[in-house]
């Protein structure tokens, strides 16, 4: 069966121990947030991820939703755990006092998403989506707008949802056709359709806001023609805005998470940002929900993993390589088996490097957002540009990862779907896809990430590095994975200076190494942070079992000896260059392979 516990050990050592965000944010700004504060609020989030979100994870995958006349129905039970978050303020976590927010820190608020996303990925979309259509809103709309919804979503009386996709047109948002005609009051009637509108409609509240993407009468072509528009389900009046429901797409996964196609009829919307510039402004809705799908990714891993573990531990097939471990027995638990181990440790060993690289970025957000220190912005705003790719594509990939092996190690009780873990596989795949898939993260990556301000980012990211190296070698306990991560981080290093040269020449061949390259980056990036976490635990902190410490600086070991290799492999395939898919010997549309 598939298991969940909020893992609040290895946050609270991430926390406190790591990254010492408690000293870090008092330094900032954030004076209030002692270390029980943090404590605190973490283990009551991980009551509701427990005993509210994850009991109804399965139910909701059997049920589904269902579109009925006057709008989607979720699947029972959603609606007492929506009031339940609603009610507990956990909506407004990190929301701007202004508008009824706590303003709790970033950091805080991605663990506690975290924890929403390994209970109920399907529940996670509603208030994730949210969160991003709020800061949409807050940077970019008239005050008047601000104030009638940034509180009710702030709240989370309304909620949020983006309308992008057309079904003509994917990720290609400069071929979309919706229309937006000015009217006399200042607003505008929006009339197109879109799909693939992840929680576009529901009944968990009685109002809720799209964000849509539109052409005005006078857009030229492309995405320099497109606007932004907030178009709620119910108008100021309370009458109902002119858009319907036509569909709920019927997914591989997510069953309990409504994906549907919108038809917009003369709908009314409020332009939010300058005309023609909607793009822009929808990147600040689209940066938030790609850290918070890695985020799911990283959640569903915790998940995997520890489902995994608890199967490998208590199933009992076979003896050891190197003999019985329970004589006594007619065989010992495979978690004895070195395949299975390998399994449950990668598992293990990716998901909580991932949560460690999501939970460093946030902190260096909240680092800048009490900051009047240029440089503190600048260098925050760095780590947030390289790193956004990559925690958006490793911690869904690896999740995915995490998933399949969780299910491997169950053999066929994980096919089976009485037990839990085959859901994880489906749903968290959709988070490969969303939000731009992952391919288009590997290209934002190497066309623009790596070169960003003269490649400053990334020269930040090879100083950190070296430095954890350095910390690493100094103690005995973890020298030995001081070198495993100078080598990794010098694989990456070569691979970016040959990415330059190479893409000089043609730019097929920095399009063609970019999905390697992005995990080659996410390997050596979850390297240093393990590097860090390895450093932190042979530091002996109190209130930590040795068993744990141990533990940490083991799987430390761990990721350098068997994950950190890999990036040998991928450096060979990013330097055979792009020749080999473009070889003369097959056709440009690759139609004579049929057949």
């Amino acid at each position: 069966m598939a298991v969940y516990q909020p893992p609040l050990q290895s946050m609270r050592f991430l926390v406190h121990e790591v990254l010492h965000a408690p000293a870090v944010l008092a330094d900032a700004g954030w004076e209030d947030m002692s270390g029980d504060l943090f404590d605190d609020v973490l283990a009551q989030a991980g009551r509701i991820a427990a005993e509210v979100l994850f009991p109804l994870n399965r139910s909701g995958d059997e049920e589904g939703v269902r579109v009925e006349a006057d709008g989607v129905r979720m699947p029972a039970g959603f609606a007492d755990a929506y009031r339940a978050w609603r009610e507990g303020g956990w909506n407004g976590l990190a929301g701007d006092p202004a508008y009824g927010g706590q303003g709790m820190p970033a950091l805080l608020d991605t663990l506690v998403t975290e924890m929403v996303c390994g209970a109920n990925l399907a529940f996670s979309i509603v208030p994730g989506l949210t969160q991003g259509a709020i800061r949409a809103i807050a940077a970019h709309a008239e005050e008047a707008l601000k104030d009638v919804y940034l509180p009710r979503m702030i709240s989370g009386d309304w909620t949020g949802a983006m309308a992008l996709t057309e079904p003509h047109a994917g990720t290609d948002l400069g071929l979309l056709r919706t229309r937006a005609e000015p009217a006399a009051d200042g607003s505008h009637r929006l009339t197109g359709q879109k799909m693939f509108i992840s929680s576009a409609d529901h009944d968990l509240t009685d109002n809720l806001v799209h964000l849509v993407l539109a052409r005005l009468p006078d857009a030229p072509p492309g995405t320099r023609g497109i606007s932004l528009f907030l178009v709620p389900k119910r108008l100021p009046d309370g009458s109902r805005n002119g858009w319907a429901v036509l569909s709920s797409e019927q997914k591989m996964g997510l069953h309990a998470s409504p994906t549907c196609v919108v038809s917009y009829e003369g709908a009314v919307g409020w332009m939010v940002g300058q005309p023609h510039r909607g793009l822009p402004a929808m990147f600040t809705m689209m940066n938030h929900e790609r850290l918070f799908v890695g985020i799911q990714g990283i959640g569903v891993g915790e998940c995997a993993a520890q489902s995994a573990l608890a199967y490998a531990r208590e199933r009992e097939q076979g003896r050891a390589p190197d003999g019985p471990r329970n004589p006594d027995r007619p065989a010992d638990a495979i978690i004895h088996l070195p395949d299975v181990r390998r399994m449950v440790l990668t598992a293990r060993a990716l998901t909580d490097a991932g949560r460690a690289l999501a939970a460093w970025t946030a902190l260096w957000m909240d680092r800048a957002h009490h900051s009047g220190d240029p440089a503190v912005v600048e260098e925050a705003e760095d780590w947030a540009a390289l790193l956004t790719p990559v925690i958006k594509a490793a911690g869904t990939d690896f999740g995915f990862e995490a998933a399949v092996l969780a299910q491997q190690v169950m053999g066929g009780h994980g096919y089976i779907r009485d037990n839990g873990v085959e859901q994880l596989v489906r749903d968290v795949r959709a988070t490969q896809i969303y939000e731009g898939t992952n391919g288009v993260q590997a290209l934002d990556l190497v066309q623009r990430k790596l070169t960003l301000h003269g490649g400053r980012p990334v020269a930040r990211l090879f100083a950190a590095i070296d430095a954890a190296a350095r910390e690493l070698e100094a103690e005995p306990l973890t020298r030995d994975i001081a070198g495993p991560l100078r080598d990794a981080a010098e694989r990456l290093r070569g691979t970016v200076a040959w990415l330059a040269e190479a893409g000089s020449h043609s730019p097929l061949a920095p399009a063609a190494a970019a999905t390697d390259t992005l995990r080659l980056m996410a390997l050596v990036t979850y390297g240093w942070m393990w590097g860090l976490m390895a450093t932190a635990a042979a530091r002996r902190p109190e209130g930590y079992d040795r068993a744990y410490l141990d533990g940490r600086i083991g799987l430390a070991r761990v990721f350098a000896n068997r994950l950190l290799p890999e990036t040998a492999a991928l450096e060979l395939r990013i330097r055979s260059g792009h020749d080999s898919l473009f070889d003369p010997g097959l056709p440009a549309d690759l139609a004579a392979l049929d057949g």
